[in-house]
Order: structure tokens, then sequence, then C-alpha cells
């Protein structure tokens, strides 16, 4: 039986579960699926990405901090990596394409759909505006969110990212130290932080309401800074980053392998795991 070769890249990269949750869909096929991981910092993807296409991998999964480079290596663009300008997954196609996709979006729609909820005329405060920010501001629009805040460190930078999906009266920025406008509905923290450190994302004032949820994109064995702040401040669902990584995943292994894997299997797997 002919050995698929895919991987991760990014960095750091030692606490990945992809190689665990890849495993697992190949097990639901019997598909004889080698996926590794691979340390690559900043600079170095466009020599790497030769090297694995030698070695004759069908793609890679591309996270922290390397969405955005992914991108602009490819020779084609799906129309969701295309509206992110980030991708979180390059194909090597056999015409000798670099394809990237961005499936960050999609996986966080379908696991906020595990929890029951809804984006429809929602308002949602999103944290960060980096390449992760960048897959899922497109889903969350597509999705029909009402108003969209976003929040980050460098204004400038968030300011930019709300240019490139202009919607009048949809997408607005918003100062880390100011008030928000009105409560949301729900805040997604896209920061590193719970990565990079112990301290949680600033959170504008005035964003939490009486039946806000709170989303990390961070996971980790137990809670993470930013959902610990929301507990304390007495967010009742408080939704980590599990279940987006495996749906997200879902969507990566179908574009390889043409196989939709079931998710909530793998999701419960990997809650016991951790």
């Amino acid at each position: 039986m002919r050995v698929v070769r895919c991987c991760v890249v990014g960095a750091p990269i030692r606490h990945s579960r992809s190689p665990f949750i890849h495993r697992l869909f190949a097990e639901q096929f019997g598909l004889a699926l080698r996926y590794d991981k691979r340390e690559v910092g900043p600079g170095a993807l466009a020599g790497v990405v030769a090297e694995l296409i030698g070695d004759g991998l069908r793609g890679i999964n591309v996270t922290i901090p390397l969405k955005e480079e992914a991108w602009a290596l490819a020779t084609r663009r799906s129309p969701r990596a295309a509206a992110a300008g980030a991708a979180n997954v390059l194909s090597f196609e056999p015409d000798a394409a670099i394809e990237a996709d961005n499936t960050d979006g999609l996986g966080l729609v379908r696991d906020l759909a595990h929890h029951g909820v809804t984006l429809a005329g929602r308002r949602v405060l999103l944290l960060g505006a980096g390449g992760a920010a960048r897959g899922i501001v497109p889903a969350l629009l597509e999705a029909g969110v009402a108003r969209l805040f976003i929040a980050n460190r460098t204004p400038d930078k968030a300011a930019a990212l709300a240019a490139a999906f202009a919607t009048p009266g949809r997408v607005k920025t918003l100062a880390l130290a100011a008030r928000c406008p009105e409560p949301v509905d729900l805040v997604i923290n896209s920061t590193s932080a719970g990565l990079t450190s112990a301290a949680p994302p600033p959170v504008p004032a005035g964003a939490l309401g009486a039946g806000t949820a709170c989303h990390d994109l961070v996971y980790g064995s137990g809670e993470t800074p930013f959902l610990r702040w929301a507990r304390e401040q007495g967010v009742k669902l408080r939704i980590d980053g599990l279940g987006m990584l495996v749906e997200q995943a879902a969507a990566a292994f179908a574009r390889w392998h043409g196989l939709e894997p079931a998710t909530l299997p793998v999701i419960e797997a990997l809650r016991r795991r951790l």
C-alpha cells in the first residue's frame, strides 16, 4: 500500500497535536498516512517547502507564525485563502502548483456550531490581527455577523485588516484601551497569548454582556489564560481551540485525500489525551 506523506510546520511546533489528529482520521478509512511535524522559523518556509516537495509530500499544514508566508509562496489560492491573505494549508499538486487554502474560519464556524453558537446577526469582538485573524474574518462575515470589532496591540495592523474586509457598518477597529461601544455576543482570542505568555490578552472594557461567550483559538492541557480570565468575569460559555483545531484539520484532510472524516470522536479522543 502506498504511504501518503504530509506534515505540519511552524514555530513553536513541539506542542502540535496535528500528527495525532490526522492519524485518527486516516484510521477511519484505512489510509496509509505518515504525518510528521517540523520546526520552521520565519523566513525559512520557501526552502523547506522545496525540500518537502522533492521528498514527495502531498501537502502541509501551516501554523504560527508562517501563515502569511505560506500564502505568499502559493502559485494558486482558493477563494477563502485569497480573501484571507493567509494560508494554513498548502497542497502540492501533480502539475507542480502549490495551492493555498485557509480552513481556519471554516473550522471555527463548525466548532462554534457544536456548542450551539450561531453567528448570523451577532456582534463579535476579535482580539488580534495576525495570520490567524485573517483566516477567520472572511468566515465570520460570510456567516452573517452584524458587527465585527477588531482590537490589536498595533492599531495600524488592525486598521489594515478592517480595511481589507471593509463593509459599511460591519467591521470596525477598537483600541485595546478604549471602551467597547456595546456588549458583544462573542469574544474571540486570535492572539498567541497562552502560547507565549501566562497572562491573558487585554480586552476592551464593556465588551462583556450577560450572555457573552468566549472562544480562544489557543488550546492546552488546562484552562488557557484567556478562558481563565473569562471565567473570573463570570462568562458561562468558554470554548478553547481544540474543536477548531480538529475541524480545520478535517477540512485539510478532505482536501488532500477526498475523504470527509468524522470529527466528534477525534475531538473526544484528543480531549482525553490532553
